[in-house]
């Protein structure tokens, strides 16, 4: 049981969240976003892929008030948020996973004080199988086992096969091909530290430069498995339901499990912006974080396919921007 302790961390964060929610009840204390004066200019935005589509469909959300507005969008990966914020090549940081404490550091030593961080979404991190796959549902340790060489979950075997997994027929003694993320990004650390016991990748994984292109490869792949943000998904795959122990209770992504708990590999994803203390924000980040965290920003987290955060979360974030 020890190997779980690093989970019952983010376990409690979602429970805590889970808590707000029951408070939150949809748009309730979540307000509707109010049109200001004198916005416009341009801004960058350079950090996550999952977060790439989430970012756009905000800054399209935003410019129906001030066309004339400009964000360029790029998402390479979580670690390229950090140094941009730092050069000042760009105002917004989106990252799939919380900035390391060494990010944290390099950027206080040049400013002075640390960077500003918004919870924007809820994310379930998903394993991804092509549509054919009859799979039931996987253990994070039998998940340990098929991406992991060093399987630190404590599987009783490595998973290189689909028939280890209960697969029959043809299924049986297919090769698993597996497919994930590069270095730079957020989900590949996240993956790493909650799905494989902070234990290393095997070297057949094929990395991917993109979320999208890890589900793609899946669809593409009859025996394929991958990972990535549930967002992400597509009609050819089919996400994977997850227990937390073996023997468990399989569970889907949903924003109910998420929230308790129950489905292990739920996630918050953050925005990081450079604020100075006492200092206002620049009219254009202020406006667009304040868009974010309102009842049209949370519905566009919905309608990319992830969870909109609970009311006190946004009461939190829309402190931090005054």
């Amino acid at each position: 049981m020890t190997r779980f302790i690093f989970l019952i961390a983010s376990v409690a964060v979602f429970a805590h969240a889970g808590a707000q929610a029951q408070q939150s009840e949809g748009d309730a204390g979540i307000p509707a976003y109010q049109k200001v004066s004198g916005i416009s200019g341009s801004a960058s935005s350079i950090g996550s892929d999952t977060m790439n589509n989430l970012m756009t469909l905000w800054l399209e959300g935003f410019r129906k008030y001030y066309p004339n507005v400009k964000i360029q969008v790029e998402g390479k990966g979580s670690s390229t948020a950090p140094p941009a914020l730092i050069e000042g090549t760009a105002q917004f940081g989106p990252m799939s996973r919380p900035m390391k404490n060494t990010e944290i550091d390099k950027f206080e030593n040049h400013f002075g004080y640390p960077p500003t961080v918004l919870r924007t979404s809820l994310d379930a991190l998903a394993i991804f199988v092509n549509k054919d796959n009859p799979i039931r549902g996987l253990s994070l340790p039998q998940v340990d086992a098929i991406f992991s060489k060093t399987r630190r979950g404590e599987y009783k075997e490595n998973i290189a096969r689909w028939g280890q997994v209960g697969l029959k027929g043809d299924w049986e003694n297919a090769a698993l091909s597996l497919y994930g993320r590069n270095s730079a990004s957020g989900t590949y650390g996240f993956f790493k530290d909650h799905a494989l016991f902070k234990g290393d990748y095997k070297d057949e994984v094929k990395e991917q430069p993109g979320s999208a292109s890890v589900v793609q490869g899946v669809a593409e792949d009859r025996y394929g498995i991958g990972y990535s943000g549930i967002g992400y998904r597509t009609s050819g795959v089919r996400i994977v339901p997850l227990s937390l122990e073996t023997g468990g209770e399989f569970k889907e992504g949903t924003i109910e499990n998420v929230i308790d708990g129950s489905y292990p590999l739920g996630r918050f994803l953050y925005l990081y912006i450079n604020k100075a203390p006492n200092k206002p924000l620049d009219p254009l980040v202020r406006e667009f974080c304040k868009f974010i965290f309102s009842q049209e920003g949370q519905k566009i987290v919905n309608k990319d396919g992830y969870m909109p955060v609970p009311a006190l979360v946004v009461k939190e974030a829309r402190e931090k921007l005054e």
